[in-house]
């Protein structure tokens, strides 16, 4: 069995079918996607209608939260935002439809399947601990059983900080697909994430980097109020730390 892992889509619609396409060439039988659909992009009510349409099953990310959180309490719940992380966000929430919204309030915080040989695997946004909790390819085997608590998982993948890895840590298999949508190593290329399950073998996972029409996410920017410097972070593989 394979399994596209496709996170951190950030409203950039065009990069999201490149993913899916490229996923469904390489005979994939399912995705899954670890969470944030929204934020940054010019397409976050496209993107979660591919979602609903695609009926791919996803999480709720950070961001997707943030995007809630707003639309429930208003201004107040991000008055300690800084401005141009209070523009992208108030832009996104009012680019979504009230079904979207919906949707977005109803995604679960992670997803539990039974693989080959009763093996599990659990998917988070962030970390099993919160969505806002990170996994970097230094975690160790300490580290991870932390994070882990009494679940035992022979997988555990996850997204959230963009950083695209896939390693065996103490005898789990630790998948970080990266951004799908919206990569920060200075490569401009998205990626997504493969796992193969297989009775009676290690589970074994790949980092898939992928090209996208780009031009169509930058034209999309330059139409929209969102801060001018996002396309520059799309065009380099970059994401800028807004701090005013």
């Amino acid at each position: 069995m394979l399994i596209a892992f496709i996170s951190d889509v950030h409203g950039n619609l065009p990069a999201l079918e490149a993913a899916v396409a490229d996923a469904e060439k390489r005979g994939v039988d399912r995705i899954v996607c670890p969470g944030d659909l929204t934020g940054y992009g010019p397409f976050p009510e496209e993107v979660c209608r591919f979602m609903i349409g695609r009926n791919i099953p996803a999480l709720m990310g950070n961001y997707d939260k943030k995007v809630c959180d707003v639309i429930k309490k208003g201004k107040s719940a991000i008055k300690v935002a800084k401005r141009k992380k209070r523009e992208i966000l108030l832009w996104t929430v009012g680019h979504i439809s009230a079904e979207t919204k919906s949707y977005l309030a109803s995604l679960p915080r992670q997803i539990e399947l039974k693989l080959a040989d009763k093996q599990k695997l659990l998917c988070v946004h962030g970390s099993p601990n919160s969505a806002d909790d990170a996994i970097y390819p230094s975690m160790t085997a300490y580290g991870l059983s932390v994070k882990l608590g009494d679940a035992r998982p022979a997988v555990l993948v996850c997204g959230h900080t963009h950083i695209p890895f896939a390693k065996h840590i103490n005898g789990i298999l630790v998948v970080n697909c990266g951004s799908a949508g919206h990569p920060i190593d200075g490569d401009p290329r998205p990626s997504y994430a493969i796992v193969q399950f297989e009775a009676g073998k290690e589970p074994h996972g790949n980092i898939i980097r992928f090209d996208y029409d780009r031009d169509r996410t930058l034209s999309a920017l330059k139409k929209t109020s969102l801060p001018k410097e996002l396309r520059k972070d799309f065009m380099e593989g970059n994401k800028r730390r807004f701090t005013e």
